[in-house]
């Protein structure tokens, strides 16, 4: 049987065809051009990665850095003072308590809040009431921190003794337990600040004034020397004494035993004799820190102001331990007092 030309070059076209088409469904550089279906789902799913992409780019976008709120002695130039021992505290004081002999200062007359170290003068009028120490108070809304939103374990229905919350307003700083020891006394918390500002004249301490009783308030206002005068009253007490210097304290709250601890690791120092602590912070004030502490013989009240870093504080603290203690051996009795630099003017809120 015999096949024309005609027809076998039909045969040819068809076969031809047959193996390009396929072909053409390929790239020149090895992978399969999508086809059409494939095409439109990817250009569907397309826009959702792009915009996944775009919100998880914009998500780190939106993270900014916040600097912190400088304090009242930074506006004022307070860490421009130059001092002997080269301290972070804008302001310090270190002071013999048995002969009030000033063996240094860094702008001592500096009135600038003094965060929670107000819960020293909270422990003086609470102890000078002589309230019952084994009365039970309950921590209510009223004690919540509205001021600064601080956190505090101290839940509401909370009920310590008296006893147990100057403790771990002393120990642990805890703002909801100072609170409460206001509120809890003989007319409220009014006729406790009133009584705060009534002690702090007795003491001579001119430049300070309370507005409340936990710190968080930048309007609790005092000066270096104005707290020296309170570590030196409030060491003649010894359960605040005792209470500020304890490490850590245990206490049930609601149905489950909570530990508490000091915030002034010093406490636990071999190479310190802390008789009276407290330390304090808010932005305003910076970081502080007072002490009563018995150092080459002598009973010492050092008070910090402003430090701007979290540990500079202890730091300046273990700095003025060092100096006193390379002192004492060339005079035991009577240190020179350092070079004071220009004291700064007093800062009202």
């Amino acid at each position: 049987m015999q096949i024309s030309v005609s027809a076998m070059i039909r045969g040819l076209i068809t076969l031809i065809t047959a193996v390009a088409l396929p072909l053409a469904a390929v790239a020149a550089d090895g992978t399969a051009k999508p086809t059409k279906r494939k095409a439109a789902a990817s250009a569907k799913a397309s826009p959702a990665k792009s915009s996944k992409s775009a919100a998880r780019s914009k998500r780190v976008r939106t993270v900014a850095f916040v600097p912190a709120r400088p304090s009242f002695g930074q506006i004022a130039g307070l860490h421009s003072t130059v001092d002997a021992l080269e301290l972070k505290s804008s302001v310090a004081l270190v002071m013999d308590q048995d002969t009030n002999e000033v063996l240094f200062s860094k702008n001592p007359g500096a009135v600038l809040p003094i965060a929670s170290l107000t819960k020293l003068m909270t422990a003086v009028v609470v102890t000078d009431a002589q309230l019952p120490l084994d009365e039970t108070l309950t921590i209510t809304q009223d004690d919540v921190d509205t001021e600064k939103g601080s956190r505090s374990r101290l839940t509401v229905g909370t009920q310590l003794t008296r006893e147990e919350m100057l403790h771990l307003a002393l120990m642990s700083s805890e703002n909801r337990a100072a609170h409460a020891l206001g509120r809890h006394y003989p007319g409220g918390l009014d006729a406790f600040v009133a009584a705060m500002n009534r002690k702090a004249i007795e003491l001579g301490m001119n430049d300070t004034h309370y507005v409340e009783p936990t710190g968080l308030s930048s309007r609790n206002q005092s000066s270096a020397h104005d707290l020296a005068s309170l570590v030196k009253e409030a060491s003649t007490r010894p359960l605040i004494s005792e209470l500020s210097t304890s490490p850590e304290y245990q206490v049930m709250v609601g149905r489950r035993m909570q530990a508490f601890h000091t915030t002034n690791g010093l406490v636990r120092s071999p190479e310190w004799d802390i008789g009276v602590q407290k330390t304090g912070y808010i932005s305003e004030a910076g970081r502080c820190l007072v002490m009563q502490a018995k150092l080459a013989g002598r009973k010492l009240i050092m008070v910090f102001l402003d430090s701007a870093g979290k540990y500079s504080r202890i730091g300046d603290a273990e700095r003025v331990r060092r100096w006193v203690n390379q002192l004492a051996p060339v005079v035991p009795a009577v240190a020179a007092p350092a070079t004071v630099a220009h004291e700064a003017p007093k800062l009202t809120s």
